[in-house]
C-alpha cells in the first residue's frame, strides 16, 4: 500500500467523505486512462477499495459492507476499469467469502488479491454424477499419505456440472476423508489446481449448444495440507458457507427496474404493438410487479448482509430467481410468436460467462431451464427454507447416522 493509498485512520471507516478522499487520492496516482487496467486494479486492493467490509491488507478497510456503494459510484464516474465481475462470480461470491472465514492468514494473503483483481479464475468442485442434490453422498476420496499429520492428500473421483472448469486456475472442492462416518461429517474441504498433474477438464453441451459447464476427473492429484480449508472432517460446515454465499450471489444480484429478465420482453411489449394481447398483458403485468418485488427484497437482502453473514434467506431469493426467469422467458417465446421458435446460433462453444439480455429469446428460454438446478435445486431449497425460515418439522432422514460406507448406491 503506497502512502497516497493509505487509510486517514487506523480506525475502521464509518464515513463516506474519508471513502470518497481515498478514492480521489487512488486515481491522482493511478488514472484510469494511463494506468494499465491490472495494475489500477491490483492498487484499488491494495489501498482497501476492493471490498472495503473485508480486512485492512486484504483489500479492505474494515468498513461497513454498505459503503462499497460509494466506493463504486465514484470509481464509475472517474471511467475506471472494474474486475469483471461477471466472469469472476465463482471466485467473488463463493470462494472469496470461504477463505476470509476459514483460511489461514497464509491462505488469504496468497489467494484473495489475485482472486479479486481477476488474475486467477476459480471453479467449484462440489457436485457429482451420483451426488448433486444430496451433496453430502458425494463419493471423492481423499486420502492423506503417510502417517503426517501434515502429509499431502491423495484424491480421486468425479465432479461435474463444473462452471468454468476450462478457464480455472483454483477451485474450491470438497471430497470425502473419512468414510466410516455419517455422510455430513467425513468430508473435508480443499482448495485444488486445476493445472496440477491428473486434472482432467471435460466440456458438457448443454440444450443451448454451448459448453459453460464441465465435468472433471480426479486422478491421484495430489493437494498439500497447507491447501485444505478448515479442519479435517468439518468440510461440510465450510462448504455450507460457501453454499450460503452462492445462493446469494445467484439470486440477490444487483439490479436496476427492469433488469434481468423483465426488461428485453417489457421492451419488445413497448416496441411492438401488433404482438400485444389482453392475456399476454395480464401475464406481464403480473410477472413485472413479481420481478420487482424480487428485485426490492434483495436490495433489503443486501442490507442485511451488510450486518452478518448470508443465511437460508438467500436461498428463497434464489427459489424466486429461477421461477420468474422460467416464467419469464415462456412469456416472452409466446409473445414473439413464430419468432420465438428461432435459434440464432447453435455453435459449440465454451464461453466465459452466461449473458442472459445479450442473446436472443430461445437461448434465454433454453438457459433458464437450468436455473431450477444449478446452486442447488428448487426442491432442496423449498426445504431449506421450510426448515430454517419457516421452522417447519424436517423431513424424516434415515441416513442420518449411517456411516456413508453403509449407505447403498
Amino acid at each position: 500500500m503506497t502512502d497516497a493509498t493509505r487509510p486517514l485512520t487506523d480506525r475502521p471507516l464509518t464515513d463516506a467523505a474519508q471513502l470518497r478522499s481515498l478514492v480521489r487520492k487512488l486515481l491522482a496516482e493511478y488514472p484510469p486512462a494511463g494506468t494499465d487496467r491490472t495494475d489500477f486494479l491490483r492498487a484499488r486492493f491494495d489501498a482497501g477499495l476492493a471490498w472495503v467490509h473485508y480486512p485492512v491488507g486484504l483489500g479492505g478497510l474494515d468498513a461497513p459492507r454498505s459503503l462499497q456503494a460509494v466506493v463504486d459510484a465514484e470509481l464509475a464516474a472517474a471511467g475506471a476499469p472494474d474486475n469483471d465481475p461477471r466472469r469472476i462470480g465463482i471466485g467473488l461470491g463463493m470462494a472469496a467469502p470461504t477463505i476470509l472465514r476459514y483460511g489461514t492468514r497464509e491462505q488469504k494473503e496468497r489467494f484473495l488479491r489475485p482472486l479479486w483483481v481477476g488474475e486467477e479464475v476459480w471453479c467449484q468442485l462440489f457436485s457429482e454424477p451420483g451426488a448433486g442434490s444430496d451433496l453430502a453422498a458425494l463419493a471423492t476420496r481423499a486420502v492423506r499419505e503417510g502417517d503426517s499429520a501434515t502429509g499431502d492428500w491423495i484424491v480421486n473421483g468425479q465432479k461435474v456440472w463444473t462452471s468454468s472448469a476450462h478457464l480455472a486456475r483454483w477451485a474450491i472442492l470438497i471430497a470425502r476423508t473419512d468414510p466410516d462416518l455419517p455422510k455430513h461429517r467425513g468430508i473435508t474441504y480443499f482448495l485444488c489446481d486445476m493445472t496440477d498433474p491428473g486434472v482432467e477438464v471435460r466440456p458438457l453441451r448443454q440444450i443451448t449448444g454451448e459448453a459453460e459447464f464441465n465435468e472433471v476427473f480426479l486422478t491421484d492429484v495430489r493437494i498439500p495440507d497447507a491447501h485444505r480449508l478448515g479442519e479435517v472432517g468439518e468440510g461440510w460446515k465450510v462448504a455450507r458457507t460457501t453454499l450460503m454465499n452462492e445462493r446469494v450471489s445467484i439470486g440477490g444480484a444487483q439490479l436496476p427496474r427492469e433488469g434481468g429478465m423483465i426488461g428485453p420482453v417489457a421492451g419488445t411489449w413497448r416496441e411492438r404493438p401488433e404482438l400485444r394481447t389482453h392475456e399476454l398483458h395480464q401475464r406481464l403485468l403480473t410477472l413485472w410487479v413479481e420481478a420487482e418485488v424480487a428485485r426490492l427484497t434483495g436490495e433489503r437482502l443486501r442490507q442485511q448482509l451488510a450486518v452478518g453473514q448470508p443465511g437460508p434467506e438467500g436461498s428463497g431469493m434464489k427459489l424466486a430467481f429461477a421461477r420468474l426467469n422460467q416464467e419469464i422467458s415462456g412469456l416472452e417465446v409466446e409473445l414473439l410468436g413464430g419468432e420465438g421458435l428461432l435459434y440464432s446460433d447453435w455453435t459449440m462453444r465454451r464461453p466465459e460467462l452466461v449473458d442472459f439480455t445479450g442473446r436472443d429469446a430461445g437461448y434465454r428460454y433454453l438457459r433458464s431451464k437450468g436455473n431450477s438446478i444449478e446452486g442447488g435445486t428448487s426442491e432442496v431449497l423449498l426445504n431449506i427454507v421450510a426448515e430454517r425460515v419457516l421452522g417447519l418439522p424436517s423431513e424424516p432422514r434415515d441416513d442420518k447416522d449411517v456411516p456413508w460406507k453403509d449407505l447403498t448406491r
